[in-house]
């Protein structure tokens, strides 16, 4: 076994097993790929709690409602999850009672509308979501695929021994600590994915509840106009 004199990071990587030196590329590119959706995730989620702000603002200063349905359909990419929420039940409120004059119908033109808006509740919540599962992939996995180089390393280490007379601390410590390397990179992949995961789960499960109770209010505001 080749004794590595030099025990800078980038030198036990160099001299570890080829199948350790795998598994660390393997977890280098899992964290790479967890960092860029976990910014992803970050922007997206101020982004519509931002937006979910801006609207109920304008939702509850009591200005018109097809006035502000109009708006959200001419801006629906840019208006938010919540304006888009608004605008599917308000549409479908419209349709609903364009298609149906009779009083006895407006039972299900309001049933239409709050079906429509918990359809987009669930797109909503569903892209918000994306990616979310990846993370938390990420952060169960990566320490067990660190730990599969650690111990494949530690293995490949005490064969080494065999060839070795005398077995001293110099000789041993150079193949330990480049095994461990892979339990250290597994563990900086997870770590950040699993504060990341439960973070964004706290965060998009908040907008749900401010969700669900704008669904709840303006079904009630509907019907008070159906009236």
């Amino acid at each position: 076994m080749n004794a590595v004199q030099d025990l800078s990071f980038i030198e036990l990587i160099r001299h570890a097993h080829v199948l350790v030196q795998l598994l660390m590329a393997l977890l280098f590119a899992i964290s790479l790929m967890s960092w860029t959706y976990i910014f992803r995730k970050l922007f997206a989620i101020r982004a519509a709690r931002r937006q979910t702000e801006q609207f109920e603002r304008s939702f509850w200063a009591g200005g018109n409602l097809h006035t502000l349905h109009q708006s959200a359909s001419s801006q629906r990419d840019q208006s938010g999850p919540l304006a888009r929420i608004f605008e599917a039940g308000m549409g479908e409120f419209i349709k609903g009672k364009q298609a149906s004059r009779d009083a006895l119908d407006m039972g299900a033109v309001l049933d239409g509308a709050r079906r429509a808006m918990r359809a987009a509740f669930h797109r909503e919540l569903d892209q918000l979501d994306t990616h979310l599962n990846f993370l938390a992939s990420v952060g169960s996995v990566s320490p067990y695929i660190g730990l599969l180089g650690t111990v494949w390393g530690i293995m490949n280490a005490f064969r080494g021994l065999a060839n070795v007379q005398q077995a001293t601390l110099a000789t041993v410590a150079p193949g330990i600590a480049e095994a461990l390397i892979a339990t250290a990179i597994g563990l900086f992949a997870a770590i950040p994915a699993v504060v990341a995961y439960n973070r964004f789960t706290h965060d998009i499960d908040r907008l749900a509840i401010r969700f669900e109770s704008f669904v709840e209010e303006f079904s009630n505001i509907l019907q008070r106009q159906s009236r």
